[in-house]
């Protein structure tokens, strides 16, 4: 569930309607896509993730792969991504509640970021179990949409027949060409990220091993039933062209199907999406800066835990950030804001290339060490790596070709910059080298 929960957000239920807008009913062409990158990506996770169950971060797999400095450089890269995250999804979700609680957005954003700082603080099971019926509420949402909408479109309660014609109807498939298709792909792939925070949840399960090697089948069918199906049937039964950017979706096509109260249903299902990631966001950055602390890149003092066995400053530091971009995006939202914001954009491409080049290292280590430990393997290896590297650094440049993502692109690379001279300034330092944790782990 916290696997589900990581991947099913406001960029399905709203940021959706950019991308029909902009592709047509090929969109899931471009969705399908970019589910091949992140499926093959989870699946390397996997693979490295079982010969390392108690690595404590995905992070780590990439420091074991590739050294310290690779690890330096994933892991503050993956906690900035997400305090930026829990920032966002903290005023998404402030601006919900404020169309039924007269309060100011700021004051409601302050008070979710104090109640979910609060949860993780209690305990791990305490966050699971949030997370759990967070997912829960969003899986009932979609499967539901899937059954109306499904009867829709085969005509079992549309008035005039199966809608299926709309796909074609308006344009054609493609409308804009496959070219737009592919760009598509650029700005989906975004909504799809967040799958990886289940490497990283499961460290702190019982069985490390086998629960990561479930993994990867269940992104395989989130990706096909969540994403693909309930966008397919949104396109299936409205005209692509009625759908409007920056407004859900699927409220616009239970409207259009007269399901009453639509509009209230959407908002309090991406009112429980976006409380489900800033609840991920906020586990995530105390977890990924408690192993940073752990190898020396971070101050030491973040290790300390509680007695409920939760990293209690790592937490609260992740919150504090989370706050200051808060206030950033109320004092200085065009500036500071929109730089943290859009720095933000390419970091986790930037981190699936780190966590391509580290699989290819670690399976050539291991064939020749201990081929018996590969429990689970990389499809195709070692193609499907190059192949999901090479398709990660396509999309980059179509970022940079393509106005509207090339600011993200740059502002990512700026901050990739300025993480790798902190890198290169701790080594200065004279930071003892630390010892390979894949060799930790074969001498365990």
């Amino acid at each position: 569930m916290i696997a589900i929960g990581g991947i099913i957000g406001a960029g399905l239920f709203v940021g959706s309607s950019t991308s029909i807008s902009q592709v047509g009913p090929a969109v899931v062409v471009s969705y399908g896509i970019a589910g091949i990158v992140i499926l093959m990506v989870m699946r390397m996770l996997s693979e490295m993730a079982s010969l390392m169950p108690g690595a404590g971060s995905f992070t780590e797999l990439v420091r074991a792969g590739l050294g310290d400095r690779a690890g330096f450089i994933c892991g503050w890269l993956y906690w900035y991504f997400w305090v930026v995250v829990v920032a966002i999804e903290a005023i998404a979700g402030a601006v919900i509640i404020a169309q039924w609680i007269a309060a100011p957005i700021w004051l409601i954003g302050v008070v979710l970021l104090a109640i979910v700082t609060g949860v993780n603080l209690l305990s791990t099971r305490s966050y699971g179990e949030f997370e759990f019926w967070f997912s829960l509420m969003k899986v009932v949402a979609i499967i539901a949409f899937i059954a109306i909408a499904g009867l829709w479109a085969f005509g079992v309660t549309s008035p005039h027949g199966p809608t299926f014609a709309n796909l074609v109807a308006h344009g054609g498939f493609a409308p804009n060409g496959w070219g737009a298709v592919l760009a598509g792909v650029t700005s989906v792939i975004f909504a799809l990220c967040g799958a990886e925070i289940a490497t990283i949840a499961a460290a702190e399960s019982q069985e490390p091993a086998r629960t990561i090697a479930r993994i990867t089948a269940s992104v395989a069918l989130r990706i096909l039933l969540f994403y693909l199906l309930s966008i397919g049937l949104i396109v299936s039964i409205m005209p692509w062209t009625s759908i409007v950017p920056g407004q859900s979706p699927f409220a616009a096509t239970l409207s259009f199907m007269q399901i009453p109260h639509a509009g209230d249903i959407m908002n309090i299902v991406v009112l429980i999406a976006v409380l489900s990631c800033l609840n991920s966001g906020m586990y995530v950055t105390s977890r990924v800066l408690f192993v940073l602390s752990e190898k020396g890149d971070a101050p030491k003092g973040l290790v300390a835990l509680s007695a409920k066995h939760v990293p209690i400053r790592s937490t609260l530091i992740g919150s504090l950030f989370a706050y200051g971009a808060l206030a950033a995006s109320i004092l200085s939202p065009e500036l500071v804001f929109s730089f943290l914001v859009n720095a933000s954009g390419a970091v986790m491409l930037f981190i699936y290339l780190l966590v391509c080049f580290a699989q290819v290292r670690m399976r050539k280590k291991i064939e020749h060490e201990a081929p018996e430990r590969l429990i689970i393997r990389m499809w195709f290896h070692p193609y499907g790596s190059y192949l999901t590297a090479g398709g990660i650094a396509i999309i980059l440049i179509a970022m940079l070709l393509k106005p509207a993502l090339r600011t993200e692109l740059l502002s990512s690379l700026v901050l990739l910059a300025i993480v790798c001279a902190l890198s290169f300034l701790k080594s200065l330092r004279g930071s003892p080298n630390l010892s390979s944790s894949l060799g930790r782990s074969s001498a365990s």
